[in-house]
């Protein structure tokens, strides 16, 4: 029974990952026209959780050296869970008949909470123009990412640092600045002076090195008991 997997890269590839397009899982390659998966910001679970149903196809990732390890599958959800859930879904269906009126009479109410929304909304709309220069020690950073937190929208500061983001944003959106060998930070907008000037800091813990490539995933099969 395979249980365990061996994740490695034979070939390292010379590409910078600060240039590719981001993603949602990672940045994409214009050289080889694919999605590169960044697993330096996955944990061990959320990596053997990724190769459980794709250790046959071919995925292209970025890892810290210390990541290049032996790591153990999930187990499987049982179908008893499947089985269980049936019938809450069943149980919900008979009672739910019966509150079919009393719903039917909040409609009203739900609509004029509906309209309260939409003019508390519109207060929120995405109107904050952000745009800024990334430093370190006080020296222009260029080719930092800032991404939108939660998306894949995001730009990089240009030779001098400077940036602005490719879309408009509300109040309380998070934007992620990272760039490699560099602690990463957190902007909350407040309004377009939030990200004027953000400073990143060298990441003293960085103690392993980062490679890219294609990915090795070799089973462990279990011994078989005598």
């Amino acid at each position: 029974m395979k249980n365990a997997f061996n994740v490695t890269i034979d070939t390292p590839c010379a590409a910078h990952f600060d240039s590719f397009t981001p993603t949602a899982q990672g940045g994409f390659c214009g050289a080889c026209q694919k999605e590169v998966i960044d697993f330096t910001k996955m944990n061990a679970q959320e990596i053997a959780h990724y190769f459980q149903n794709r250790a046959t196809q071919n995925t292209c990732g970025r890892f810290t050296s210390q990541q290049l390890t032996t790591y153990t599958y999930p187990p499987k959800k049982r179908n008893r869970l499947r089985f269980l859930s049936s019938i809450g879904i069943a149980m919900m269906a008979l009672f739910s008949f019966g509150k079919i009126q009393g719903q039917e009479l909040k409609k009203t109410t739900s609509a004029l909470d509906t309209d309260t929304t939409k003019i508390q909304d519109s207060t929120h709309q995405k109107n904050i123009v952000v745009k800024g220069t990334v430093t370190e020690n006080g020296m222009p950073l260029p080719g930092a990412n800032i991404i939108l937190e939660g998306t894949a929208t995001g730009v990089s500061s240009d030779f001098d640092g400077y940036f602005e983001f490719p879309e408009k944003l509300k109040k309380g959106d998070v934007l992620v600045v990272s760039f490699i060998g560099y602690t990463s930070k957190k902007i909350v907008i407040q309004n377009e002076n939030s990200a004027n000037n953000i400073a990143l800091k060298v990441n003293l813990e960085e103690d392993s090195c980062v490679l890219l490539g294609a990915v090795s995933v070799n089973q462990i099969y279990s011994s078989k008991k005598d």
